[in-house]
């Protein structure tokens, strides 16, 4: 048989569903993997991996102090994760969480400043969720508009965003909330509006877990969720079916956004205690992994999140104990998620070669 001009020497096919044991030995050996790929930077610095490895564990998790430390860091990834999670199940790729929690922040600072010697502390809390939820919601709805109305690109219009916020709390910094003119600093939140904390971490860890419950149970258990997985599989099938496509877009980036601006509060009241243009740490774009690496599932983000968290405290500890340059953490780190997230790669799809195809074909 004749090979058909053309054809691709590699192409690409779904995978029928694998075995769940297989899954999970692919995903083992994808971590061990990584973990002696990793050596070999370290290697390079003239340190022993197996102790560096060791010191990236300890110095995230051998105190309490180094784990709360590790849960601080943990929590506005897992949040963030649960806040873009319904966007990428809808394949709207929503990359402007970054924006969305500053947003959230400015919100919430603005009460901050002006209220906090006016309201109570929980009240003024309250405020500040309600207020940053409504920021966050309000910022995300923008692209959200844009893609229903006219069909914008969302990943650009979301990221352009991003810029914006920053912008807006780089003007505030050096203008109307500027402590001490010539500082380019905003003053640090008063006592009143600050999360307390619990178990020695602020309260935000109990508001993140609650939002995994809230988003398993909207995504799986109500009518919302089933939309949002229709629109995800085939919008011409989810208009057939007389969904309002556009309608259910925005209402899904508002719920996204306002989560996004829930963890921009918990970051500026039970963090740092003030607004930079900074805020967001990054936090926006690293979620997008969180998320991706947990299959979009809620109660797997806990468990990624606590692995990045972990890897990013340790990285510091491994540079002040073996003066291990931070970049070679961050390489660790790097490959780490790249084997993690190729391994999902290879568990939903297979290479077929030129050769093997056209045997098969004969057969």
């Amino acid at each position: 048989m004749r090979e058909e001009k053309g054809t691709p020497f590699i192409r690409l096919a779904k995978r029928a569903e694998m075995d769940r044991k297989k899954v999970y030995l692919i995903r083992v050996l994808s971590i061990v993997f990584a973990l002696i790929l990793g050596c070999i930077p370290i290697m390079l610095t003239g340190n022993n991996p197996f102790s560096a490895y060791s010191v990236i564990v300890s110095g995230s998790l051998s105190r309490p102090v180094y784990i709360k430390q590790t849960i601080r860091t943990a929590i506005p990834l897992l949040g963030c994760a649960i806040a873009i999670a319904p966007c990428f199940k809808m394949k709207f790729w929503n990359i402007g969480a970054e924006g969305q929690i500053t947003m959230g922040a400015v919100a919430a600072t603005y009460f901050a400043l002006f209220y906090a010697d006016k309201i109570p502390h929980v009240p003024l809390l309250l405020i500040m969720f309600a207020s940053g939820a409504v920021f966050g919601a309000l910022w995300a709805l923008v692209p959200a508009f844009f893609k229903a109305k006219w069909n914008t690109n969302e990943t650009l219009f979301t990221l352009m965003m991003n810029y914006i916020a920053i912008g807006i709390v780089a003007y505030l910094q050096g203008g109307p909330w500027e402590g001490r003119k010539g500082s380019q600093l905003i003053p640090m939140f008063s006592d009143n509006a600050r999360l307390p904390t619990v178990l020695g971490v602020n309260c935000g860890w109990i508001i993140v877990l609650a939002l995994v419950f809230f988003l398993y149970i909207y995504m799986n258990k109500t009518k919302q969720g089933y939309e949002i997985a229709v629109i995800g599989d085939s919008v011409n099938t989810a208009r057939y079916a007389g969904m309002n496509v556009g309608w259910i877009m925005m209402r899904t980036m508002m719920i996204s956004g306002a989560i996004s601006g829930i963890v921009g509060v918990i970051i500026v009241s039970g963090a740092n205690f003030t607004l930079y243009k900074g805020v967001a740490n990054g936090v926006g774009f690293t979620s997008i992994t969180v998320a991706w690496l947990a299959q979009l599932n809620s109660f797997a983000m806990i468990a990624i999140s606590m692995i990045l968290a972990i890897l990013e405290k340790g990285a510091n500890t491994l540079q002040t104990r073996m003066q291990i340059p931070s970049s070679i953490a961050d390489i660790i780190t790097g490959i780490l998620l790249f084997a993690m997230l190729s391994s999902e790669f290879f568990i939903n799809y297979r290479l077929i070669f030129r050769k093997k195809a056209k045997e098969e074909a004969v057969r």
